[in-house]
Parts: structure tokens; C-alpha cells; sequence
């Protein structure tokens, strides 16, 4: 599962502190214990034939269940089945007694069956998703199970089809199972729906049977055993790409209108299957491996068995390929899951760290191999920052069995965390002993069930290390050191000594790079941090060290106060070879607002970095109408025009337009009709500064779908001040946020605010439900804080009114009822 991140870091950036440790505060309950599922049955084999009901948007299904006791003798079946109607309970062809209520099946057999006695149950049921009571979380925001999507076809905007969504236990909502991750079973799955639609299942497409009434049976077998969460069915009017990895099928599910595109969002899945194959000496392990997107999917991905579903964010279109695949980490992440989630599965959702942690460091593993490790690095960066910068998180363990929910454990620490606790113990142990002990993991544990203790068991059985500090402290522990630190100069013995703080409650042990320079150059120690308050460390040096940079490579997952002068800031960057250092330099000058020369000279040599974000940090940095050299200007024009990567490019004309200088209009306007969505709007905001007549026009045919929040912020005053009515639908994911907006920068909130008011008082569905269901979304992720549902039940209450007086206006309206019942229930999700 690839979750797609809201609110929590949005609210950690824009928040005042005060409000954050006002959500942080625990709530008093006493700690409960989440034990693994006790397995009193197993499951092998799952038969099922289902048929769709579009208008009461149900399930006809016929099941037949292969169990047999797990170890001790039992006289019954007990099942999960969650809103479903029961018709009918036989054993060869005998009825059976059951009883079903609260969403549990208990079934009595004909007899007192032991171990390995297989017995065969036949169910016929009516399973109806929309009956389902449980709740969604923060990653996966809603938990019925079947998704009918446009089923009676009203919207002739929308795709009509049909998937599901099995994680965590929402498979029970559409065919009665033991619906727990330590359960592993066969399936088959008979499909009948219209000739029109295709159908994709687990496993390989056996067999297509004509039907009567325009109707066609579709039969998918999947010979090895997964986890009930995994099981998938997706239906629709799809437009299938194929490709292949080595003899094994590869095929892209998308929407008609992407089937040009397709093969660019997808096409370096089979590179990574081999990739991924290579690096954990193991291949990839299944029969086949589709992808399928879906609309209005609940989450960002999901890796059932051999057949992934995306959400529909990953159809994207030449504007935004161009600039990046922006869904190229998450394909890689849903396809590790194939080896760490499928294959071997955690035992419990306390254990999830097998499965999510992994999938979240093969994005890194990908990124290194295909793009470099400044590439690699810039991602474990990123993700680890969302992490450290939540303090909400700070008292989670990795391996955590307090949860109040099991949906609980989707979540910073779960994934980006986990992500870098894994790149800590692969620099620890080396790459070697690291990737065997991976090897050696999914070896003793394939197609079974796994947990913590025995990763590390592989990880100890390979390298000869006992890894108990390493685990107790990350896996089974919480938090991170905080770090200060401290250095003196002694001419006499010409030693340095550093002295590390940690500010922490629970003291940490750790290995730690640590450059020390003297005439700019690093000298580059390793040592070793004792869990104790305080350590100190001595090093040789001629001269007082110009500056100390700790955990320069960014591998130790830290919090670490660091003050340097703009002037030692740029002997570090100057100075270093790896990323991290390099950014870390060019971040925190740019994030100054006050430039010195030793400034101007940091992001002036980092224009010519060799890693393009860190180019940008430096553009975004730059003013050029403030000390900026004839050279500086010279370099950022040539990256304007030039650079490879067009987010360069548009980072460059940003830096441009603050200029205001009109010799620019020429790249301004052959910007605005480029391919790049990411150019495209930054040469906007530069016409736009200089008054062009044809802003109104190029902004009412720019494409916005799909384009990141970065770009759609800078053309908000643009499109709101000239009121681009087509462009209404794509500001929805920023003016969703105005209250929000207000405490980084007061104007774009006012503008914001505007813009919601506008959409509001319009009669535009696209726009309104991009708000609603953006708010829905997020409402998932945010912490219960009184203050911020107050605030936004308030902002949409207000929406309601001006929808309100739109209906008055026009009664006749066939859509503003629509955008009334959307708005209402986002309110109701903030009670």
C-alpha cells in the first residue's frame, strides 16, 4: 500500500507550534496489547463465482471454502463477512447450521474435523459494500471493501467500474473469508459482467465464456497462496497495454484517454522487475504482474497479488511526464511489495514494518540504481523529513502493539521511518551481509507469514553480528536521538575534541560519519555514540577546524541542532561529496532571508551542482535584484533556456520574473507553449509581471490536470484575479487549504479564500468536488484537534451557503444538488 500523504504534513508545516504540541497530547488511555490472530482454521483453497447488481450496486456470490483445522480439532468454521446477506450454508450438498451476526459467520460442520482433514463449505450470499459499518484511516480512507464507481452510469464524465480493496479486512465485505494476514490460500474467481468491460483478477486469465444478455464469464485462477487481503477484482472500460519481463506477462490497465501515455508512465516496470530480481537473488515470484487504475480510488496504490491497483493520479499526460513521473516511486513501491508483503506477509498489522517499510526503501533502492545516489539520497531525505518534522509520531514504535487501531499503523513511522531505519542497518552491516540477510529472509519465509525477530534472526544468521541493540532501539523502541554538539581546539597537543549531546529521554547508541575541516577540506571520521548523555571524541588537526558537520551522508535518522555562519556553510558544500552535506548547505542559506556575500557565492556555485534539485534550492534561494553578480544573472539565464530538466528550466524563469526586467518577454513566451507544465506556469507568473495581453487567453488553454501543488500555487493569483473558469477544478486542491495558506503567506491565503469563494458561488461540479473530497481526505490524516475541525466545518458551512444561494438562483440546475450533497457530507466528516 502506497498511502498518499494530506494533511499530516501540511498541518506540521503550516500549524503555529503550540497548536501541533496541543495535538500531540496523549489522551490517558491505558496501554491494550494487539495480539496476533489466533489461527484455529486454515484456509486453502477459495473458489467463488460472483455476478454485479450496477443498480443496487451489490454482489451475487457463490463460495466454496477449502479449510481444514490449523493444529487442534474443531467442529466449526468461523468466518468474517461484513454487510452481507446469507442465502444459503451447505457441506457436499448438506445444509449446515450457522449463525451470523456482528459480522462474523460461525458455521457448525457435520462433524469434528482434525489437522490436515480438508473439508469443502459451499456458501451462497449477497455481499452489499455499502452496508459495511468499519471505518478507513489515514492511508486507506475508507474500508467497504467493493467499489462501485458511476455504476448506473449519471456522470458522463466519469468511468463507469468496478474494484476492490482488500486492506486491512475489507475483503470479508465481499466474500465471506478468515480475513487476517496470517492466513494463506489458492483462489478462483469466476467473473460475469458485461461483454464491454474487461475484468482482472489474481493469478492468469484461464478461460472467457460468452454469456446470454450481451453477458461474459471471465474464470482467473491464482496457484499460490496469499494473504484474503490481497484478492482483487477490477472491472471497466479499459484499454490494455502489454509488455513483458523475460517470459512472464507485464500489462498496463488505464483509461482510454492515457493509452498513448501508458507505456511512459509504466513502461520501466519490467527494467525493475529485473532490477529487483537481481538485487534480492530472488525472482520475481509470480505468475504474471498487471497494473490497473481506478477512479476515486480510496488510497494512492495497492499491491494485490500480481495485479496493482493505482489510483487514477497516475495517469498523467505529456505536460507533467515531461517534468517527471511523479508515480514512478509509488510503481516501484507497490512491485517490491510483490517479495515484502506478498510472498512473505506480516503476521500482524503490528509486524506491518515487513511489508511497509520495505516497499518504502525500495524507492530508494530504484532511485539509486536508475538515477544515481544523489537521486537516492534527496528521496530517503525527503521522506525521513516528513517524519522528523511530526512530532505526533515521535513516541510510535516501529513494531508497535498498543494500537487503538489496526489502521493506526499506517503512518510516518510505518513507512518513511521504517524506510530509513533499513538504510541505517544496510550502512551498518555493508551492502554484502545486507541484501543476503534480505535473500535469506524471503528464502526461509516464502509464501508464510513473518515478523520483526525473524528479519532480524536472517540478519544475525548471515553476518555473525547480534543485532538486538540495533532492533531494540528501532524496531522495538521509539523516537530518535536529538542531537547538540560542541568542539574545542588544543594548539598545544593539536587535538580537537568534539563533544555530542543528546537531548532525547531515552539515550540511543549509533554509528556516526562525522567531517571535520581544516583548510577546506574534509577529513572524514567514523565513530561510535554510546547511549549516554553525553560523549566526546578526540581528533588530530594542525588548526582549528573551520567547522564540524555531523551525519553528513544523512544516513543516521536524527533531529540535530546545527548553527553554522553563511561563510561555514559554504566551505561544507564546497567541501563535501555527498548529497546530503551539500544540500543541507544550500538549504539553509537559501531558507535565509538575509544574504551575505558568502551567501551569493554558495548558491551561485550551486547553479552548476551536478544533482538538478539541489540546483533548484538554489534558485529558489536566489534574488536576483539583491547583489546579484553579472555572472550569477549570466548562469540562471543559461538554465532558464538550456538546462536538461525542465523543472530547472521553470525554477529558472521564477527566478527571472522576480526581476521584472521586460528583456525576458521573449522566454517568457515561448515558455507559456511548451510541453512542460512546470515551465509553462512559471513563464505565466513572468508574462503576467510584465502585463501581457495574452495571459487570459494561453491560461484558459493551458492543461492543469495533474499538476503538482508547487505549480498550481504559483498560477493561483493568475487564475483567480482573472477569473479562468476552466481552471476552476484544478486550484481546488489549494484553496481547499486557505485557513491554512494564512500562516505561511497572508496574501496567498486571502487569494485562496477568494478562490474558494469563487468556486462556491459558482455551479461548477468539478471544482467543488475536488474541495469535498480533498477535505474528506484529509480529515483522515489530521489530528482530532477541536480548533482546525471547527475551522474548516466552518469554511465549508459557509461554501454550503453560497451553493445555497446559487440553487435559489437557478433551480433548475442539474448538478448543484450534487455539489450540495458533497459539501454536506464533508461537513459531516468534520463532526
Amino acid at each position: 500500500m502506497k498511502k498518499i500523504i494530506v494533511s499530516a504534513v501540511l498541518l506540521a508545516a503550516v500549524l503555529p507550534f503550540n497548536l501541533i504540541q496541543a495535538q500531540t497530547a496523549t489522551s490517558g488511555r491505558t496501554p491494550i496489547y494487539r495480539a496476533t490472530h489466533n489461527k484455529m482454521t486454515e484456509l486453502k483453497h477459495t473458489k467463488l463465482k460472483v455476478s454485479f447488481d450496477y443498480q443496487k450496486e451489490q454482489v451475487n456470490g457463490e463460495e466454496w471454502l477449502t479449510a481444514s483445522p490449523y493444529f487442534y480439532p474443531t467442529d466449526s468454521l468461523v468466518l468474517n463477512a461484513k454487510g452481507m446477506l446469507i442465502h444459503e450454508i451447505s457441506l457436499d450438498k448438506k445444509p449446515l447450521k450457522y449463525d451470523y451476526k456482528n459480522d462474523i459467520l460461525k458455521i457448525n460442520l457435520d462433524k469434528t474435523y482434525q489437522k490436515n482433514q480438508d473439508y469443502t463449505v459451499y456458501i451462497k450470499y449477497t455481499a452489499r459494500p455499502n452496508e459495511v459499518k468499519q471505518k478507513g484511516s489515514a492511508a486507506i480512507n475508507d474500508a467497504k471493501g467493493l467499489y462501485f464507481i458511476n455504476a448506473q452510469g449519471k456522470d458522463s464524465n466519469k468511468a463507469t467500474q468496478i474494484w476492490t480493496q482488500g486492506e486491512t479486512e475489507s475483503s470479508s465485505a465481499w466474500f465471506p473469508t478468515i480475513d487476517k494476514t496470517n492466513q494463506k490460500t489458492t483462489q478462483e474467481i469466476y467473473m460475469t459482467v458485461p461483454d464491454k468491460y474487461i475484468t482482472l483478477s489474481n493469478g492468469i486469465l484461464k478461460e472467457q465464456k460468452k454469456e446470454s444478455g450481451g453477458l461474459r464469464t471471465d474464470h482467473w485462477v491464482m496457484d499460490k497462496k496469499h494473504s484474503p487481503y490481497l484478492f482483487f477484482m477490477g472491472v471497466g472500460d479499459y484499454a490494455v497495454i502489454k509488455d513483458k519481463w523475460r517470459n512472464i506477462a507485464v500489462d498496463y490497465y488505464v483509461e482510454k484517454e492515457y493509452e498513448p501515455y501508458a507505456q511512459q508512465i509504466f513502461g520501466n516496470t519490467p527494467e525493475m522487475m529485473e532490477f529487483f530480481s537481481k538485487k534480492l537473488n530472488y525472482d520475481y515470484p509470480w505468475q504474471k504482474y498487471a497494473q490497473i487504475t481506478g477512479q476515486d480510488y480510496i488510497s494512492g496504490a495497492m499491491e494485490n497479488t500480481t495485479c496493482t491497483l493505482h489510483g487514477s493520479s497516475a495517469q498523467q499526460k505529456p505536460g507533467q511526464l515531461i517534468d517527471e513521473n511523479k508515480w514512478e516511486n509509488t510503481i516501484a513501491h507497490e512491485l517490491f511489495h510483490h517479495w515484502f508483503g506478498d510472498l512473505v506477509t506480516a503476521e500482524s498489522w503490528s509486524n506491518l514494518t515487513v511489508n511497509e517499510s520495505f516497499a518504502n526503501y525500495s524507492e530508494y533502492l530504484w532511485n539509486e540504481y536508475k538515477y544515481g545516489k544523489d537521486a537516492a539520497d534527496y528521496h530517503l531525505m525527503s521522506d525521513v523529513g516528513m517524519y522528523l518534522h511530526n512530532p505526533r509520531d515521535f513516541k510510535k514504535d516501529l513494531v508497535r502493539f498498543d494500537y487503538e487501531s489496526r489502521e493506526d499503523v499506517f503512518d510516518l513511522v510505518t513507512y518513511q521511518k521504517g524506510g530509513g531505519i533499513l538504510h541505517m542497518l544496510r550502512n551498518y552491516l555493508g551492502d554484502d551481509a545486507f541484501f543476503a540477510g534480505i535473500t535469506d529472509f524471503l528464502k526461509t519465509n516464502e509464501y508464510q507469514n513473518a515478523e520483526a525477530h525473524q528479519l532480524r534472526l536472517s540478519f544475525e544468521k548471515v553476518s555473525g553480528k547480534d543485532l538486538n541493540w540495533f532492533f531494540n532501539q528501532w524496531y522495538f523502541g521509539s523516537g530518535n536521538p536529538k542531537i547538540s554538539y560542541s568542539y574545542t581546539f588544543e594548539p598545544v597537543k593539536k587535538e580537537t575534541t568534539l563533544t555530542i549531546t543528546q537531548n532525547q529521554d531515552q539515550y540511543f547508541e549509533f554509528p556516526l560519519t562525522v567531517d571535520v575541516f581544516v583548510d577546506g577540506k574534509a577529513q572524514r571520521q567514523k565513530i561510535w555514540v554510546d547511549a549516554k548523555q553525553k560523549n566526546s571524541f578526540n581528533f588530530s588537526n594542525t588548526k582549528t577546524p573551520e567547522l564540524i558537520n555531523l551525519n553528513p551522508d544523512g544516513i543516521l535518522v536524527a533531529d540535530i541542532n546545527d548553527d553554522k555562519t553563511n561563510a561555514q556553510y559554504l566551505s561544507q558544500y564546497l567541501g563535501t561529496k555527498d548529497f546530503y552535506g551539500r544540500y543541507q548547505a544550500v538549504k539553509k542559506v537559501a531558507e535565509n532571508t538575509s544574504k551575505d556575500e558568502a551567501s551569493i557565492k554558495l548558491l551561485t556555485a550551486a547553479l552548476k551542482d551536478p544533482f538538478f534539485r539541489t540546483k533548484i534550492k538554489a534558485l529558489n534561494g536566489l534574488d536576483l535584484t539583491q547583489n546579484a553578480s553579472k555572472n550569477t544573472i549570466a548562469e540562471v539565464e543559461k538554465l532558464a533556456t538550456n538546462d536538461a530538466k525542465t523543472l530547472v528550466q521553470a525554477a529558472a524563469i521564477s527566478s527571472l520574473v522576480k526581476t521584472k526586467n521586460p528583456k525576458y518577454l521573449g522566454i517568457y513566451e515561448k515558455g507559456s507553449t511548451t510541453v512542460s507544465n512546470a515551465v509553462k506556469s512559471a513563464s505565466l507568473s513572468g508574462l503576467a509581471s510584465l502585463n501581457s495581453d495574452k495571459i487570459k487567453e494561453i491560461l484558459s488553454n493551458i492543461d492543469l490536470e495533474g499538476s503538482n501543488e508547487e505549480e498550481l500555487t504559483n498560477l493561483l493569483p493568475l487564475i483567480v484575479k482573472n477569473k479562468i473558469e476552466k481552471q476552476m477544478p484544478a486550484i481546488g486542491q489549494v484553496v481547499a487549504f486557505y485557513p491554512f495558506l494564512k500562516f505561511q503567506d497572508i496574501e496567498l491565503g486571502k487569494t485562496a479564500e477568494e478562490g474558494f469563494n469563487w468556486i462556491m458561488s459558482s455551479d461548477n461540479i468539478k471544482a467543488t468536488e475536488s474541495i469535498t473530497k480533498l477535505l474528506i481526505m484529509a480529515k483522515s490524516q489530521m489530528p482530532d484537534n477541536p480548533q482546525v475541525k471547527m475551522m474548516l466545518s466552518q469554511m465549508l458551512k459557509d461554501g454550503l451557503a453560497k451553493k445555497m444561494t446559487v440553487l435559489k438562483a437557478n433551480p433548475n440546475s442539474p448538478t448543484i444538488n450534487q455539489q450540495i450533497d458533497a459539501i454536506n457530507k464533508a461537513i459531516e466528516a468534520y463532526k
